[in-house]
C-alpha cells in the first residue's frame, strides 16, 4: 500500500517550504525570502505518532497569472493536490486573508479533498491572535494557528492529517528502493528524462537553464523493481553561480549524489563531454557511486551513419577516461527512445556496487595475476603480496597485504584492479583498493 500523502499549498511566500522542512525534520526545500523559489513538487517522508507518511511541498499558486513559469508552477501544485489524501492550505496571519488566498481556497473546494487551514507566522506564545479568526472566511472548518519557524501548533495539525488517512492494510515485504540521482550540467534534459520515466509532468521542463532548483524525489515501480529518482538542479561552474538560490541548488545536487545508490550522468549528445561534465562525473566517481553515462538528445543528432554511435561512445570514454567501468547508454528523453533500457542497467550496476567476493576467490585471482606479471622491485628489494580480502561494499573495497607498501607502484595496483574486473565484472562501479604493510620484515 502506498504511503498516505499530504500536500502543502498556498499563495507565494507564506512559509510553505519552511513548514515542510519543520515537519520533515530536515532542510529539504530551499527557503528564501523571495516568491517563486519552490517550483516543482518536492516530496519527503514525515513521521508522527509512529506513523510514516509523505509530504509534498508545492510552488506558490497565483491563479490569475500570465507568466508561463507561474502557470507551470500552478500545474505542479494542482497535480500534488490531485494525488494527496488531504491538503494543508498555508496562509499568513500578518497579511490577513488576501484575494489570492480566496482563489486558492476556491481551487481546493473544487478538488473535494479534506482541507485544513494553517495560519502561519503566529510566532508569539500566549492567547490566540484575534486576526486568526478572519481565516474562517475561507470556508474551511479545520483551522490551526501555527509557527513554521518555531514549530508551535504543528502537533495538532499533524494529528488532523492522521485522521484523514485511509485505514492501513497489512502489506507484504517488498524489494529495496534503489535511490537514483539524475545529475548533469544545466539543460541536458534531466527533468525531461524524469517526466518520461514517470509518464507524467513531475518536473517543470523549460529551455531556460536553472528551471529546476531543488533536488526532487519521485518514487517509481515497474516489473524490474522499485526506484526513487532524484532530479537535481543543473550544476554550474562556481564562477557562474551568481545568487544564493543557485548556491543552494548546487549544494542540493551534491547532497543528492551522496545519498544515491546509482547516478545517471547526463551528457548532451550534440555537445559531447564538456569540462563541466568531467567535474560532475568526478564527484560521482569520488563518492564511490554506481554510475551510468547517459547520452541524451540522441534524436537531435543528424546524419547518423553505421558507426556514429560507436564513434560517439569512444569520444565519451575518452572524455571520461577515469570512468571506463561505467556503461554508456544513448537515448532520447523527448521521444522515449531506449529509455526502457535504463532499468536493467540500473539493477545491474546497483548489484555490482553491492557485490561481495569471497577471500578464496580473490586470492585465486591474485595468485594467477602475480604469476603472470611479477610484482615490481626497487633497488634489489621485491614486492611480496601475501593475500587480499574484501573489506566493504558501495563501492567494493579490497585490502591487499604486502611486505612494503612503498614498493606497491600505482601501475601494478591498476593491473590488479583490471584483473579483478576481468574475472568478476564489477561493471558500473568504482573499486577502492587499500594497501597495508604487514609487520614482519621478511625479504
Amino acid at each position: 500500500m502506498a504511503k498516505p500523502l499530504v500536500a502543502i499549498v498556498g499563495r507565494p511566500n507564506v512559509g510553505k517550504s519552511m513548514l515542510f522542512n519543520k515537519l520533515t525534520g530536515r532542510r529539504v526545500s530551499i527557503v528564501e525570502d523571495t516568491p517563486g523559489v519552490t517550483r516543482d513538487r518536492i516530496y519527503a517522508d514525515c513521521e508522527w505518532c509512529g506513523k510514516t507518511f509523505a509530504l509534498v511541498d508545492t510552488g506558490g499558486i497565483e491563479p490569475g497569472t500570465d507568466s508561463e513559469m507561474l502557470k507551470f508552477m500552478r500545474r505542479q501544485a494542482e497535480i500534488g493536490i490531485e494525488l494527496a489524501d488531504c491538503v494543508v492550505l498555508v496562509t499568513d496571519v500578518r497579511a490577513g486573508v488576501t484575494a489570492a488566498d480566496r482563489d486558492v481556497a476556491a481551487l481546493l473546494r473544487r478538488s473535494g479533498k479534506p482541507v485544513a487551514v494553517a495560519v502561519n507566522k503566529c510566532d508569539a506564545v500566549g492567547p490566540t491572535d484575534p486576526a486568526v479568526y478572519e481565516f474562517y472566511d475561507l470556508g474551511f472548518g479545520d483551522l490551526f494557528e501555527i509557527s513554521a519557524l518555531h514549530g508551535h501548533g504543528t502537533g495538532d495539525l499533524l494529528d488532523w492529517c492522521l485522521e484523514q488517512f485511509p485505514r492501513e492494510e497489512e502489506s507484504e515485504e517488498t524489494s529495496p528502493v534503489i535511490q537514483v540521482a539524475i545529475v548533469g550540467k544545466p539543460n541536458v534534459g534531466k527533468s525531461s528524462l524524469l517526466n518520461r520515466i514517470l509518464g507524467e509532468e513531475r518536473a517543470i521542463v523549460s529551455n531556460v537553464a536553472g528551471t529546476t532548483r531543488d533536488a526532487i524525489d519521485s518514487e517509481f515501480e515497474n516489473e524490474t523493481g522499485r526506484y526513487r529518482f532524484i532530479d537535481t538542479a543543473g550544476m554550474r561552474r562556481k564562477n557562474k553561480i551568481d545568487d544564493a538560490i543557485e548556491r543552494y541548488s548546487n549544494m542540493r545536487a551534491i547532497s543528492a549524489i551522496d545519498r544515491a545508490d546509482v547516478c545517471l550522468i547526463l551528457v548532451d549528445a550534440g555537445e559531447g563531454v564538456t569540462e563541466q561534465d568531467t567535474k560532475i562525473a568526478g564527484l560521482v566517481h569520488e563518492a564511490g557511486k554506481a554510475a551510468i553515462i547517459v547520452v541524451n538528445k540522441w534524436d537531435a543528432v543528424e546524419d547518423k551513419q553505421t558507426n556514429t554511435m560507436r564513434d560517439q561512445e569512444a569520444a565519451v570514454r575518452q572524455g571520461l577516461s577515469y570512468m571506463t567501468y561505467a556503461p554508456v547508454l544513448f537515448l532520447s528523453a523527448l521521444t522515449g527512445q531506449r529509455v526502457e533500457k535504463l532499468f536493467p542497467l540500473i539493477q545491474s550496476v546497483y548489484a555490482q556496487n553491492n557485490s561481495r567476493i569471497t577471500t578464496g576467490a580473490l586470492n585465486t585471482v591474485l595468485a594467477e595475476a602475480t604469476a603472470r606479471v611479477q610484482p615490481p622491485t626497487d633497488k634489489g628489494r621485491r614486492l611480496k603480496i601475501y593475500y587480499m580480502t574484501q573489506a566493504g561494499v558501495k563501492p567494493p573495497h579490497f585490502v591487499i597485504f604486502c611486505n612494503d607498501a612503498r614498493l606497491f607502484h600505482f601501475s601494478y595496483q591498476r593491473y590488479l584492479e583490471n584483473q579483478i574486473r576481468s574475472v568478476f565484472g564489477l561493471e558500473g562501479t568504482p573499486i577502492r583498493i587499500t594497501i597495508r604493510q604487514k609487520g614482519d620484515k621478511e625479504e
